[in-house]
C-alpha cells in the first residue's frame, strides 16, 4: 500500500496524493526517506529539497522548515513554507542569494548580527531553491 501524502503550508495545501512509494525529506538530523510501512514517526524539517516518488515520476520541492508526521502510511507535511519547480525563480532566487551574502559579509554591531541571521535564513532559502532547480531542470 502507498504512503498517502499531504503538504500543507499556513496559506494553502500545496499537494495531497494517495500514491507515493517513497518521500525523501530534509529534516533537521539528515534527510530521510519514508517508505510505505515506516514506523510512525514526528520530525522537524530543515530547509531543502524534498520529493515524493509515485509511479516511477519524481515531485521535487523546497521546503522552508515546518514538522512531518508518518502514522499507519499516512504522511502530513506541516511547512513553514513550500515551493514546486514551477514556483521557484531562479533569478529572484539567485539575487536574495547575493543580498544574504552581502549582509552576512558586511556584519558589525548586534543591530547587524540580528540582520546576519536573518540574512543566514534567506540564504540557505535561496540554495535551497537554486540546487532543486539546477537538479531537476538540468540547468
Amino acid at each position: 500500500m502507498p504512503l498517502q501524502v499531504s503538504i500543507v503550508t499556513a496559506e494553502r495545501e500545496i499537494s495531497a496524493r494517495d500514491d507515493v512509494q517513497r518521500l525523501i525529506v530534509p529534516t533537521t538530523e539528515g534527510q530521510i526517506t519514508l517508505l510505505p510501512g515506516h514506523a510512525a514517526l514526528m520530525a522537524s524539517l530543515d530547509i531543502g529539497e524534498m520529493v515524493a516518488v509515485a509511479g516511477g515520476d519524481r515531485e521535487p520541492m523546497v521546503v522552508h522548515g515546518g514538522f512531518i508526521q508518518i502514522l499507519h502510511d499516512q504522511v502530513t507535511v506541516l511547512a513553514d513554507a513550500a515551493e514546486s519547480l514551477d514556483e521557484i525563480d531562479e533569478a529572484r532566487a539567485e539575487e536574495a542569494r547575493i543580498r544574504a551574502t552581502e549582509r552576512i559579509e558586511g556584519t558589525v554591531t548586534l543591530e547587524e548580527a540580528l540582520d546576519m541571521a536573518r540574512a543566514r535564513f534567506a540564504l540557505l532559502r535561496a540554495q535551497a531553491r537554486i540546487r532543486v532547480l539546477r537538479k531537476y531542470r538540468g540547468i
